[in-house]
């Protein structure tokens, strides 16, 4: 029998309590638990970026990440971002450039591009593409997902 843990965190500007298995990770609890699939699981080991959220403003790797350990955290996923409108041109931007081509790495890509835009807002193309070089995407190559970051930081100069 698996030990359980009863936790309480916000998701996306909800509160939520849930009991959950100790060693269910951030990822499975958001699409299992809480049905949000945005947040994908692809490699499991941190690799891919797939599964990237935030947890009080800082973003992870949601497979890397205990839910029971977030007790009292806050957790925004791309459903969050959507929702606010705080990726609303991102995501116009990844339509006008086709940098979303499969859509697999999209979501945890558009979180660490949100996530230049908040934090480096003054970022060049070279530091768009070290921001998210840990989001893998077998697809486009890269280049359309930067020119999609890089408009978006441009207009907002």
């Amino acid at each position: 029998m698996s030990q359980r843990t009863e936790i309480t965190l916000t998701v996306n500007g909800e509160r939520v309590t849930r009991s959950v298995e100790a060693r269910r990770h951030l990822v499975d609890f958001l699409r299992l638990d809480l049905g949000l699939t945005g947040t994908h699981a692809g490699c499991e080991h941190g690799v891919c970026g797939a599964c990237t959220v935030r947890v009080d403003g800082v973003i992870v790797r949601g497979c890397l990440v205990v839910a029971a350990s977030l007790d009292g955290a806050e957790v925004t996923t791309v459903e969050g971002l959507a929702d606010s409108g705080e990726i609303r041109a991102l995501q116009a931007a990844f339509v006008a450039r086709n940098a979303a081509q499969c859509g697999f790495c999209t979501p945890g890509m558009v979180m660490t591009a949100a996530d230049i835009l908040r934090h480096h807002p003054e970022a060049t193309r070279a530091e768009i593409r070290e921001h998210l070089s840990g989001n893998y995407c077998r697809c486009t190559g890269y280049q359309a997902i930067v020119d999609a970051v890089q408009d978006v930081l441009e207009a907002a100069r």
